[in-house]
């Protein structure tokens, strides 16, 4: 029995990519702007991991019904409330979005009072802390310097693996990426989280390897054509690498669709977030990444 590969486009298109770049190099800077614009008025929905508040852990003696609790203390008003087990389905975490220490040991009062009413649990306290804003600063700083160190190491990657034209290619992408991801968060009034850091990080990756892809094929094919205009090369490289391309998105977002599904509140930022870089981070590999590096001449690439 022969086995297909499986192909959404056939290995043999033609599309003229290198035909729209300008008008791609202008929604993106169009829609870049607009990101920072927004970002700049109407800020981050930032979590309980920035913004401070009640954190609480709890162990329970038989598995609680999360989405009932979750109402319950909603219902309280006393802030964002996120509840998600942790290490086995009895133990719970429990955090509450209070900027503010007033009224805080009220806050905490209330919380357990409306588990004791409402739940015939046996609760074990096994942790009550409260995360001021200060820390919640500290998170920030330190989200940022994870990105920008995360940054430099693709940069000295790229400089080591290729010509440093494609690293300013790589770059673009990369800042492109990000700055459209944040100003898609603010947009939808996602929680700004830790979670968020990590889908940012896995959005960069997820978009670098794509480049590569494409890149190692343009390289190739500068060398093996050395005749051809790099703009040919560069539509012919990008559709020689177009199924795999679109083969990998499609089953990266199936799997992160199941997460945004399945996946509950705990990590509605992350997956809800990784799925829309997934689709900038493609976009801008083919429509950012690899035209960008039309001005600059490799005459000389050996």
């Amino acid at each position: 029995m022969q086995l297909f590969p499986l192909k959404i486009f056939p290995s043999n298109t033609n599309f003229d990519f290198m035909r729209v770049k300008n008008l791609n190099y202008a929604l993106s800077v169009f829609l870049f702007i607009l990101s920072l614009v927004w970002i700049g008025i109407y800020k981050f929905n930032f979590g309980i991991d920035f913004a401070g508040g009640i954190s609480m852990e709890l162990r329970i003696n038989q598995t609680p019904d999360l989405a009932k609790m979750r109402m319950i203390l909603n219902e309280l008003n006393i802030g964002e409330i996120v509840l998600q087990n942790f290490g086995s389905d009895k133990d719970i975490s429990i955090r509450a979005g209070i900027s503010s220490e007033e009224n805080l040991m009220h806050n905490i009062e209330l919380i357990k009072s409306a588990l004791k009413q409402n739940f015939p649990y046996e609760i074990e306290y096994r942790k009550v802390d409260f995360v001021g804003p200060q820390v919640g600063n500290q998170m920030i700083q330190s989200g940022i310097m994870a990105m920008l160190l995360s940054f430099l190491s693709i940069m000295v990657y790229i400089w080591i693996r290729f010509e440093w034209q494609f690293g300013i290619g790589v770059l673009a992408a990369l800042i492109h990426d990000a700055v459209l991801s944040l100003g898609f968060l603010s947009v939808t009034k996602l929680d700004f989280n830790l979670s968020t850091i990590a889908a940012i990080l896995t959005i960069i990756g997820y978009s670098v390897n794509d480049t590569v892809v494409i890149y190692d094929r343009i390289r190739e094919n500068l060398r093996k054509y050395n005749k051809k205009t790099i703009g040919t090369i560069i539509n012919m490289s990008v559709n020689e690498t177009l199924s795999r391309t679109t083969i990998t998105v499609f089953t990266t977002l199936l799997a992160n669709l199941a997460l945004i599904l399945y996946g509950g509140e705990a990590i509605k930022s992350f997956s809800v977030l990784v799925f829309f870089g997934i689709l900038i981070g493609t976009y801008s590999s083919i429509f950012i990444s690899a035209p960008i590096i039309t001005l600059f001449n490799f005459k000389n690439l050996k």
